[in-house]
């Protein structure tokens, strides 16, 4: 059994919770840029006072309309300055925060709501409170209690922001600061649900002290990232997920400022407007520059100048990384020539691609492949790989740019304690594992031994305290883009079809889910009866427009019960017979996904395009 730890640097008042960090930075710098926010005429900007003027007048709207000290309140949209301002009022009033990804299915929405006990729900638009309404007329769990639906557009239909922070004038500051001090560290701030593989999430309870803490932690872990004059960044990922939200805050501490990005479809315009200094990705992202620069090359005829420059970058990143580690001596002279050369005719363009100011990323949700990270790190946009799961409030280990060996998620945050375990299991102690989850006791204590958090992810420290990640124990996918998927639900409702025999969901470290399946003789002859079809052989099967047209609709089906980027995009059939006998099922007939991915490795990878 092998351990890291990195000294906790900075404590927190036990008695503070996240807003004290707001009223801080506005008592520093009420002028200072806190956040920009994407308008039809550009980007504005908004002071930390402005900022805490708004989440004040918002906040005492929530109190107003009955908020009290505890309640939990969600938010269903899309990263925006709205999202965070809803977040900060909410916890500005008292209340704790329960994100809700914006492309939630139904049943996710309803189970949620339910689960966390929200009355009280943030959504984007007209459409989402539409959603959030049949939902709450269709639920048979959510109870009698009416569920207030906050709409964050400005003008508009009431309830909004706009009206909401106009009930709230009445209210007295020293109420608002009663309620805005009742909770403390050990307070919970957020549920945050993960996908699990039994189907329903898990609310994870994380605490005030996690949000705080590893702010005020990761500021000097990362100075040259964090600490910088002028320093920006801009926020494109969820900020349901965890990991953007522990950004915001730490954005928020450092003074940072912080734009928002929709989405990736309008990305690179506002990577090329906003400029930010960093930036926070996930690996998809970085795939996708590099398969578009590499078009690019390609349709203009520079295709062998690109490979020969995407080669430079990737030997020099890799002579670099083996010195660092006592392993080399470097880049050699012709190296560093080609490099230079370069540096001088492509390479710029790459940078320019992130807006052309960034010095450094950080990428986690997924692993990064080595061949990107290397190209990027050569072309002069360094890659600081991480790793984090929401029971940990993201980020728990991280390259930084004096400590970084490439392949590595890098060595423990301040007050932070990694573990591996006997079995290889990766476990965590430290600053940002979670309260628990929420009113599930059994598998809060399951997910705990001797104090460490069970990651369920297989990993290898060295000697100078790196983390290696070599595997998953749990049955659960993360996808390219960083999303989380149990693939568990979907399985089960496709071997509901009568054709479907094994349904087996793919896509860990993929653009998008999909699935292989094998089909069930016994229910093929019984299908093809009841349809008045001749008989089918399974190798007809696989070919016959009718079969393939019956699976599609089981795949339908099953992705009704997931969000859009849950679902399954493609499927291939297999012919195989998947059992016990041939090392696909165990005795108890569980499936072995690691078994079934590796003997058909390349049906997997015809579904990528490989």
């Amino acid at each position: 059994m092998r351990e890291a730890s990195t000294e906790l640097l900075f404590e927190a008042d036990e008695d503070s919770n996240v807003t004290d960090l707001l009223l801080e930075r506005c008592a520093k710098d009420p002028f200072g840029i806190l956040y920009a926010h994407n308008t039809a005429n550009g980007w504005l900007n908004v002071s930390a006072a402005r900022f805490l003027g708004d989440v004040t007048a918002l906040a005492k709207g929530l109190i107003a309309g009955g908020l009290n000290p505890g309640d939990p309140v969600a938010v269903l949209s899309h990263s925006s300055f709205e999202w965070t301002l809803a977040d900060f009022a909410i916890w500005m009033a008292g209340g704790v925060t329960v994100p809700i990804y914006e492309t939630s299915s139904a049943s996710q929405i309803e189970w949620i709501l339910a689960d966390s006990g929200a009355r009280r729900i943030f959504v984007e638009d007209a459409v989402k409170a539409q959603l959030v309404h049949s939902v709450v007329d269709r639920s048979e769990i959510l109870g009698d209690d009416p569920i207030a639906i906050i709409r964050m557009e400005h003008e508009g239909e009431a309830p909004n922001l706009t009206s909401v922070s106009a009930v709230g004038i009445g209210v007295m500051d020293a109420e608002l600061e009663r309620q805005r001090s009742a909770a403390k560290l050990a307070d919970i701030a957020s549920i945050v649900y993960t996908s699990g593989t039994t189907g329903k999430p898990k609310g994870c309870e994380i605490t005030h002290g996690n949000f705080v803490l590893v702010a005020r932690n990761v500021i000097p872990f990362l100075p040259e990232l964090l600490m910088q004059p002028g320093a920006r960044t801009l926020m494109f990922l969820p900020l349901a997920h965890v990991l953007a939200r522990a950004v915001q805050v730490v954005c928020l501490t450092a003074g940072i400022t912080l734009g928002h990005s929709a989405g990736a479809s309008g990305l690179m315009a506002d990577l090329g407007s906003f400029k930010p200094t960093f930036l926070l990705a996930v690996p998809r992202i970085f795939e996708k520059v590099y398969a578009g620069a590499s078009h690019k090359a390609a349709m203009s005829g520079r295709s062998a100048l690109f490979s020969a420059a995407s080669s430079t970058a990737v030997e020099y990143s890799t002579a670099v990384d083996l010195a660092a580690r006592g392993k080399g001596s470097g880049p050699g002279w012709l190296l560093r020539t080609k490099h230079r050369a370069f540096n001088k005719l492509l390479y710029p363009r790459v940078r320019e691609v992130f807006g052309g100011n960034v010095g450094y990323t950080v990428s986690g949700a997924s692993p990064l492949s080595l061949r990107d990270n290397h190209f990027f790190h050569g072309a002069g946009v360094p890659v600081l790989e991480g790793y984090g799961l929401t029971e940990t409030t993201a980020p728990c280990t991280v390259n930084t740019p004096s400590m970084s060996r490439i392949g590595t998620v890098g060595i423990p945050l301040p007050g932070t304690t990694i573990r591996v375990a006997e079995d290889g299991e990766v476990l965590v102690k430290g600053i940002g594992v979670f309260k628990g989850y929420h009113g599930n006791e059994e598998a809060t204590e399951a997910a705990f031994v001797d104090g460490f958090f069970r990651t369920g992810d297989l990993g290898e420290l060295d000697s100078d305290g790196f983390l290696t990640i070599t595997g998953r124990k749990k049955d659960l996918l993360v996808t390219a883009g960083g999303k989380n998927v149990a693939p568990a639900p979907l399985e089960e409702k496709l071997r509901e079809h009568p054709l479907v025999g094994q349904a087996v969901v793919v896509g860990d470290g993929q653009p998008f889910i999909a699935a292989l399946i094998s089909l069930d003789p016994e229910g093929l002859a019984d299908w093809c009866t009841e349809n008045k079809y001749g008989a089918l052989s399974l190798e007809e099967a696989v070919h016959d427009s009718r079969v393939n047209a019956a699976v599609q609709s089981a795949v339908d089906g099953a992705n009704k019960l997931v969000s859009a980027a849950e679902s399954i995009r493609k499927f291939a059939f297999i012919t195989a017979d998947l059992s016990v006998e041939s090392g696909h099922l165990t005795p108890s007939l569980k499936l072995k996904r690691a078994a079934v991915v590796g003997d058909f490795a390349s049906s997997v990878d015809k579904l990528y395009g490989k």
